[in-house]
């Protein structure tokens, strides 16, 4: 269990792994963030697996990350992206995979907070409350709108376009 309120702040620097298949058209795997907070919030709520990078090896991190959040072990060739900057400031680096997970391996940590708002009641919660491939229309429209341009540059690599 992380205990986010114990630390002073996040990091700013966070890597993750979009992972994708080529089952019926090309299906991109995403995360729903757990908590209260996420809860009723779907379009443009859902995410890479991502998190905070400890060491200066961002693919060690991506994979760390993606373990934690899913459960599932990345492997194989991964593709670097271009890093993008969120709104909080936050950037994060990305690298792409190709691979078909059993989504039903699915198990994420927990964080740990304070609910309901000034109750002085501590609860967990799990950092990912599901994962899902999506096909790449939907997929658009359901992740972060700042993490959307990791999708793009994957659509065009795999197009054989050089991303812009």
């Amino acid at each position: 269990v992380i205990d986010w309120t114990a630390m002073s702040h996040r990091n700013d620097v966070s890597a993750g792994i979009l992972a994708f298949r080529r089952k019926r058209g090309l299906e991109l795997l995403l995360a729903h963030p757990g908590g209260p907070y996420w809860r009723h919030k779907d379009a443009g709520a859902w995410s890479i697996p991502k998190g905070a990078v400890e060491s200066g090896n961002l693919l060690a991190c991506a994979k760390r990350e993606f373990n934690e959040e899913t459960g599932l072990t990345a492997a194989g060739d991964f593709i670097p992206l271009k890093p993008i900057r969120q709104k909080s400031g936050k950037t994060v680096h990305a690298f792409a995979l190709e691979g078909d997970f059993d989504l039903s391996d699915f198990a994420s940590n927990e964080f740990e907070m304070e609910w309901p708002p000034r109750s002085g009641k501590r609860q967990s919660f799990p950092e990912v409350d599901r994962i899902a491939y999506f096909k790449l229309a939907t997929a658009r429209r359901k992740i972060l709108p700042a993490q959307r341009p990791f999708i793009e540059e994957l659509v065009q690599r795999l197009h054989g376009e050089p991303p812009s």
